[in-house]
């Protein structure tokens, strides 16, 4: 069974804990799925611990549900977290993912390789590699070129039936260009221009 990521993005009112305001002192600002709609077990791995195969320190793990959490998150989240039906939930703030070091990786592991056959590119396979790839996987998907084989370079190649493509795996990579993550950071980092770093969280739960 596949694992799921749901939940989005909320802010801290500017004038929270304040005479001057009433309301409820983290507001939802966005959900997560018009942003990122992607099922990436090194990611949720990076960030939060979950289906965390490489091995990454994650950034995030296990936090469960903020005690404040927005009402406009807690109708998405909080009816599941209490039939059992989400097995993780956590937040991170924006300060901290906008701390998070690039190079950041796991103990044993190098890169990722990812391959799907040309007659079935919708369904992705993911593998995480070391410095010595092991014999029955490269007699699965080759070797990538001589000039690709920079274990700090992304790298694409192909065989007679599948499209392979290498990438180091750091925190960089994992979150970077070639995934939707940035859609998300630049909303975050949007809201943390008017609501301060420690003002914007990304609330999430996992099926």
């Amino acid at each position: 069974m596949g694992t799921d990521i749901y939940g989005g993005i909320e802010f801290r009112h500017t004038y929270a804990g304040t005479d001057d305001y009433d309301g409820e002192p983290w507001v939802a600002a966005m959900d997560l799925w018009p942003l990122y709609d992607e099922t990436d077990y090194t990611a949720f791995g990076l960030l939060f611990g979950v289906r965390n195969y490489a091995g990454f320190p994650p950034l995030a793990p296990g936090r469960g549900l903020p005690a404040d959490l927005s009402s406009g998150m807690r109708l998405q989240l909080g009816s599941w977290i209490e039939r059992g039906e989400m097995d993780a939930a956590s937040w991170v703030s924006w300060d901290e993912l906008a701390s998070l070091d690039p190079a950041t990786g796991p103990e044993h592991f190098v890169g990722r390789v990812t391959w799907y056959k040309k007659s079935l590119p919708s369904i992705l396979h993911r593998q995480p590699v070391s410095h010595q790839w092991p014999s029955e996987f490269v007699s699965l998907v080759g070797l990538p070129p001589l000039e690709g084989r920079n274990p700090s370079e992304r790298v694409e190649w192909s065989t007679d039936d599948l499209v392979c493509v290498y990438e180091p795996l750091t925190a960089g990579a994992v979150l970077g260009s070639e995934t939707q993550w940035p859609h998300v950071f630049a909303v975050m980092k949007a809201l943390a221009g008017r609501f301060g770093d420690d003002g914007v969280r990304l609330v999430v739960a996992f099926d």
